[in-house]
């Protein structure tokens, strides 16, 4: 009886720094990055995830749970390894991976856990996904036009962004490099700075609506 608390702090230890790896690969693996606090996780994730998976033939979408935005107040935000839990029972998916892996890099920036990525793993095919409510701020983003010479990214649409998403700074900056919706399937294989607007995902959920509706 004296060494189950132990016990279960062992176990308690070893689940963490698991979730807190890299997740498997092998040569050749399209994988789409989708970044946030997830707090709480959501449908839309989901449904983000799964369009991605479908338009750009990706063969896994990361959940990147981060220990906190740098763009955000994160005093109240719950431990990663909770709003990790959360985000397994969301995903119910065997190609969607939630992961703790900057937790375990130690990076603050999506920047810098990119660019590890993509510096350890160069074979292996990086989308950046992100939602078009995230467009319209990623000009504010530490090195976002390093961030975007270092990996395709696709941005998929929220219900009421698309005009404004587009308009943004960011949007303007990269317009040049903007692929046609109608061969998303190939951006996974094209060179950066490459991009791709993808409609079709009009749900109008967010962690922060969800946040203050109560629920957490």
């Amino acid at each position: 009886m004296g060494t189950e608390p132990a016990t279960r702090d062992v176990r308690h230890d070893a689940r963490g720094a698991a979730d807190r790896r890299i997740p498997p690969l092998a040569p050749g693996l399209r994988v789409g990055l989708y970044g946030g606090s997830f707090n709480p996780p959501h449908a839309a994730h989901r449904a983000v995830s799964l369009l991605a998976l479908k338009r750009l033939r990706l063969d896994r979408v990361w959940w990147l749970v981060t220990p906190g935005n740098p763009l955000k107040d994160n005093h109240a935000l719950p431990p990663l390894a909770a709003r990790l839990d959360r985000a397994l029972a969301m995903a119910r998916h065997p190609a969607l991976v939630p992961t703790g892996l900057e937790a375990g890099l130690g990076t603050r920036f999506t920047y810098d856990t990119v660019a590890t990525l993509v510096r350890r793993y160069p074979q292996v095919h990086f989308v950046w996904l992100m939602g078009a409510d995230n467009l319209a701020s990623f000009h504010r983003w530490q090195r976002w036009k390093d961030l975007a010479a270092l990996l395709p990214i696709a941005v998929i649409d929220r219900a009421g962004c698309s005009l404004n998403a587009t308009a943004t700074p960011a949007a303007i900056a990269l317009g040049r490099w903007r692929i046609d919706e109608a061969d998303a399937g190939s951006l996974a294989d094209r060179p950066a700075p490459s991009w791709v607007f993808l409609h079709g995902l009009k749900s109008p959920l967010s962690s922060t609506l969800l946040r203050q509706r109560g629920v957490s």
